[in-house]
């Protein structure tokens, strides 16, 4: 609705009364101010208490900012360093090329407190010897080893109080990305705590160490380690044991790997009650991985999997499998590469089981049964 010409007149009016007093109160005031000293003094007071207030708020602020604590989900990587680095040891002994050192954990399997490390760790070691991180030290002796998980399990003879057991967690649901945390001895320097990500999973590793048999369902993980490191635990945000660090690649940057803590759960019964595990399968091949230029050379329809290039005599593949069959698949499940034919071997079979390998032969696709065996005892 519009105003007619006297309504608008009137506002027109009003705005300009509004607008006088407004300028009337203002020289009053400063009038007020200019004149009265008390005023004037007032008035500075109360300026310069509230320049002492916004200067104490940003001195709060940066206090605040000098103190920052990060949290991962939910818990502080400060505190949790104070609660599990007296769980670390630093494992020592003597080989016949010198002295040797590395790390390792305290767990409690059965009520039984142990240290699990590196086989490589303590591999014919003698004088072995475990360091608490209050610098007590003990005589300890091998309970068992598994020199293809890379595992040992060590008694030390300590008293109870030195025991400050982790808790070892399934590493079946890790994710690529995770934030995980290593504790180690790095070059001797006790109780390092580095942090990274999980950069992949399931692995392989092959070493002289285990006659050039895989480890399987490696962990990879950006966490900085090094010589002294091994045996050391890889811990998840809450600080349970996901793995074991076990190795990194020569000159790299961000390239470590860990044993999963599933075959640590998986193994450690037998390596304190035997010595030793014999729940390894052994296929009796061996072989490469696929890729599209081995395609191209040997004229195949698939350009993934894991092509055999010799057979073991007498092994459990004589007789079944072929050089040149490119194995795709184990009791249905896509085998992609060794990575996951190791892994598939390592976590769903054991020696005497039967399964399934489908191959292309001929660019055929062929299922064959075979009758995994125990691998061979390394020498």
């Amino acid at each position: 609705m519009g105003l007619s010409n006297g309504q608008t007149k009137v506002v027109s009016s009003l705005f300009v009364l509004v607008f006088v007093a407004g300028l009337l109160v203002g020289g009053l005031f400063l009038f007020f101010v200019t004149v009265n000293g008390d005023g004037d003094s007032s008035l500075r007071t109360e300026v310069a208490g509230l320049q002492a207030r916004v200067s104490e708020l940003e001195g709060s602020r940066n206090v605040t900012y000098q103190n920052v604590t990060i949290y991962q989900d939910g818990v502080s990587f400060s505190e949790l360093y104070v609660r599990v680095k007296d769980s670390v040891v630093l494992v020592q002994g003597v080989t016949r090329d010198g002295p040797v050192q590395g790390s390792g954990f305290v767990y409690s399997f059965q009520r039984q407190y142990v240290v699990i490390t590196n086989y490589h760790v303590v591999q014919g070691a003698d004088s072995l010897s475990v360091t608490f991180q209050n610098a007590h030290g003990y005589s300890a002796t091998v309970l068992g080893s598994d020199p293809y998980a890379d595992l040992a399990i060590v008694s030390v003879n300590a008293p109870t109080a030195e025991f400050k057991p982790l808790q070892i967690v399934s590493s079946s649901n890790l994710c690529v990305g995770e934030q995980v945390i290593a504790i180690g001895n790095p070059y001797g320097l006790v109780g390092s705590y580095t942090v990274g990500v999980i950069s992949a999973l399931g692995r392989t590793l092959t070493g002289e160490m285990t006659n050039r048999f895989s480890i399987a369902n490696v962990i990879q993980t950006t966490t900085p380690i090094n010589p002294g490191n091994s045996g050391g635990p890889l811990l998840n945000a809450a600080g349970d044991v996901i793995g074991i660090t076990t190795a990194i690649v020569s000159e790299s940057q961000g390239l470590a790997f860990a044993i999963p803590s599933n075959t640590i759960l998986r193994e450690i019964g037998a390596l304190i009650a035997t010595g030793t595990y014999s729940g390894h399968s052994y296929l009796g091949a061996n072989g490469n991985d696929m890729d599209y230029n081995t395609a191209q050379r040997f004229n195949s329809s698939v350009t993934y999997g894991w092509r055999i290039a010799s057979i073991v005599n007498g092994g459990p593949s004589d007789g079944k499998l072929q050089v040149g069959d490119i194995i795709v698949a184990l009791d249905g499940v896509k085998i992609k590469n060794n990575d996951d034919l190791a892994s598939y071997l390592s976590e769903k079979t054991v020696p005497g089981q039967n399964v399934n390998i489908t191959v292309m032969r001929n660019n055929t696709n062929t299922t064959i049964a075979v009758t995994l065996n125990e691998r061979p005892t390394i020498t």
